[in-house]
């Protein structure tokens, strides 16, 4: 079995094409093996800023030999009548590359038997290792020197080696050579005889070619810088990958800022330092911001003064501007902030801020009223929730809404409940965050988020594949996981009706704004359980209640259905194409099945486990299964038969508490 290394070395990269350029050259190498037939064990891709690699190991050699059979022209056709070839025949034969002695004939048809040679490996990469890497897709290609084609960045050069023996290829105007180069601060021009030395020798030149070793390097680097303060980090998903793809051989260095950048509120000390500068903020034990961060730089040496004086002087410009801000800010209580979203627009149409702030009030209190909870802090909250929007310190971060307005909050010397609610109401920030813990956050947050919600179908702007107005797919995910998180039981039908009723414009808009929620909550739950039991126990309007619904599933799909039970529903489902809206009456019944049936079904009652009701519900399987044996539905007698059609009517009401047992 052979290997083979492919490189390309380029400019440096933006870090988010690099994900999509891994993700990418491994599923087009794949088809590309797949698709001609080449066997192979693993397909490794490994990227840094400069450079693009695939390593592909345990490759044949070739395609395998095949043998096919093609079918001729009709015997009478190929042959004359002494049984030579004919013009038809001779055509067949050549273009097969056979002789006469290799055809023959089954079912009155000319047939060859060919044995077609496989490819050699190293050809069949010469066609089309080419062809992969221009299938490379990103934002903001570009084009350089007399090149018409386009890529991310331009090319240095290329690396293509089969074992011990290059492959020659040519990506856009970059032939290959066997030559790679290290980290740029380092040695250059490397030879590489073949691809087990290709890691090893790069690492010695200073480059971690492997993401996944680069990023455990990060951590390992951070973590000892953190341990000599006895200080921990919180570094997210996000910000590890983009660090990982911004350098090749990381290098930790601590820096400190002056202690009085920690008197503004922390979120904001750690935007700067995060999502503007990719440092990583460091913390005391209890989860208290310090005056110190880790950065990770692309740093072959030992010399760090220069580095932590350069990044301190860009760090002290932004928190400067921050101190500012908040000092400006917080010479008047945050409530005063409230007039000023009248000036700012929600969106064309719906008003300003102010008045969705207006709405949210009204929202809160028909949420709290319906939760049965009465707390003046919950009103205070909606009140407040958007008041930090007209603050200079949110125009600068505008990613820090509800966190910098609970600080100033805490400044203006609000309850604690409120200061929660209005950095709460946002959460959860997305599909992995946790939700809000106070319940002024989840009431004044599914105010909030069902009035954008409404808002945006309101104006013909509801999503689409490729469009999510003001991240309501995010905002109905967010109502449905605090909700379910929190055991709130609460009608969003009726909520959404209000928030409807609430809006400047008003629109048919309330079937189209549930079957929205239903969608996002079968995509909510649908890692857990079947999708066809998440669809039948929607058959029943989950808005209504969330938790019921939710409680209905899990004794649908977290039991084994009875088979007989599905066939006994949906037999009755079947019969009844509408409801039959009358009594039983028990003195029209001529069968003893018929009364089993009928004190089978008053029996089955729902007490509020919907596991015991399901189990009641297979009990009675063997009764409604007798009914059926004995008991003609559709008898002469209209009155009979009516009466029968009211008794299954009865049953499949009982069905239909549980979910539609037609779906499953």
């Amino acid at each position: 079995m052979s290997k083979y290394l492919f490189e390309v070395g380029v400019e440096e990269l933006p870090y988010k094409f690099i994900p999509m350029a891994i993700e990418q050259l491994k599923q087009g190498f794949e088809k590309f093996l797949s698709d001609n037939n080449v066997a192979f064990s693993d397909i490794k891709v490994m990227a840094t800023p400069r450079r693009l690699a695939v390593i592909v190991d345990g490759l044949a050699s070739s395609q395998p030999d095949v043998e096919k059979v093609v079918k001729g022209p009709i015997a009478k056709v190929a042959f004359d009548e002494n049984g030579n070839l004919s013009k038809a025949g001779e055509g067949f034969a050549n273009k097969n590359g056979v002789s006469k002695n290799d055809l023959y004939i089954e079912d009155n048809y000319v047939y060859a038997k060919i044995s077609i040679k496989g490819k050699n490996t190293k050809d069949l990469l010469m066609e089309n290792v080419p062809a992969i890497f221009s299938k490379l897709q990103g934002p903001h290609f570009m084009r350089w020197g007399t090149n018409d084609v386009k890529f991310s960045r331009p090319i240095r050069w290329v690396l293509s080696i089969l074992d011990n023996e290059q492959v020659p290829v040519k990506i856009i105007d970059k032939d290959s050579s066997n030559i790679t180069n290290g980290h740029r601060f380092s040695t250059q021009n490397i030879v590489i005889n073949n691809p087990d030395e290709y890691v090893d020798k790069l690492r010695e030149a200073k480059v971690i070619v492997d993401q996944n070793e680069r990023q455990a390097k990060i951590l390992e680097l951070t973590k000892i810088e953190a341990d000599k303060l006895n200080a921990v980090t919180k570094i997210s998903d996000d910000l590890l990958e983009e660090v990982t793809f911004i350098v090749e051989y990381p290098v930790a260095v601590t820096c400190d800022f002056d202690t009085a950048y920690l008197t503004i509120p922390q979120e904001v000390a750690v935007t700067v330092m995060e999502t503007h500068q990719r440092y990583f903020a460091l913390y005391e034990k209890n989860g208290k911001l310090i005056n110190k961060f880790v950065t990770i730089t692309n740093y072959i040496g030992n010399e760090f003064e220069n580095i932590k004086a350069g990044n301190l002087r860009v760090i002290k410009a932004r928190l400067d501007d921050a101190v500012f801000f908040f000092n400006e800010d917080t010479k008047k209580p945050l409530e005063n902030y409230v007039e000023n979203l009248k000036g700012m627009t929600f969106q064309k149409g719906m008003g300003s801020v102010y008045d969705k702030t207006q709405r949210i009030i009204k929202l809160s209190e028909k949420i709290s009223n319906a939760l049965g909870v009465n707390k003046p802090s919950i009103k205070r909250t909606a009140e407040l929730c958007k008041a930090d929007l007209a603050t200079n310190l949110v125009f600068e971060f505008t990613e820090l809404q509800g966190f910098i307005g609970a600080d100033y909050a805490r400044v203006s010397g609000e309850e604690q409940g409120v200061q929660d609610g209005i950095k709460e109401h946002y959460f959860p920030l997305n599909a992995d965050s946790e939700t809000a813990k106070s319940i002024e956050g989840q009431i004044v947050g599914i105010a909030d988020k069902i009035d954008t919600i409404c808002a945006v179908f309101a104006a013909g702007k509801k999503p689409t594949g490729s469009s999510d107005p003001l991240g309501v797919r995010r905002a109905a995910l967010g109502i449905i996981k605090t909700i379910l998180e929190h055991n709130l039981k609460l009608d969003l039908s009726k909520i959404i009706d209000e928030a409807i009723a609430l809006l400047p414009v008003q629109a048919d808009i309330k079937t189209d704004v549930e079957e929205f929620f239903v969608q996002r909550l079968i995509i909510f739950l649908n890692s857990d359980y079947s999708k066809n039991v998440l669809e039948a126990c929607a058959s029943i309007n989950p808005c209504k209640d969330l938790c019921d619904y939710l409680l209905r599933v899990k004794a649908v799909g977290e039991n084994e259905i009875d088979t007989k039970l599905l066939e006994n529903a949906n037999r009755v489902l079947r019969i009844l194409k509408d409801n039959v809206n009358n009594k039983v009456n028990e003195t029209l019944f001529t069968e003893q099945a018929e009364r089993d049936l009928y004190k089978a079904v008053q029996g089955v009652n729902f007490e509020g486990d919907y596991s015991k009701y399901l189990s009641s519900l297979i009990s009675i399987n063997p009764v409604v299964t007798k009914f059926f044996d004995d008991v003609l539905v559709m008898d002469k007698d209209e009155n009979i038969k009516n009466n029968r059609l009211t008794l299954l009517t009865d049953l499949k009401n009982k069905y239909t508490i549980l979910t539609d047992f037609s779906k499953i």
